[in-house]
């Protein structure tokens, strides 16, 4: 099976974003993994859609991207504010 190998390297690369994901000395740092794992699971799922030839998988890949990138940028402006509905203080004083 030729695709054995990429998804090994992917599960691999899944377990190193996790121990940054635990390890990491900063917040941004762990979001940055949990960005990562969403990143390979897009890419295990397009392996996956090759391997079985549903191309129902592809789909779900991009929605699962744009889900991880709304996802990442609403934690980090709640742990940034400490709110999702207030405005940044630089959106207020260009008004």
């Amino acid at each position: 099976m030729i695709y054995a190998p990429a998804i090994a390297a992917l599960l691999a690369t899944i377990g190193l974003a996790l121990v940054r994901a635990f390890l990491g000395p900063t917040l941004f740092d762990r979001a940055l993994a949990a960005n990562a794992i969403g990143t390979v699971a897009m890419l295990l799922l397009a392996v996956l859609e090759f391997l079985t030839g549903r191309p129902e998988y592809t789909d779900l890949a991009m929605v699962y991207g744009l889900l991880n990138v709304v996802g990442t940028i609403a934690v980090l402006k709640f742990f940034r504010l400490g709110d999702l509905g207030r405005e940044s203080p630089v959106d207020e004083g260009e008004r």
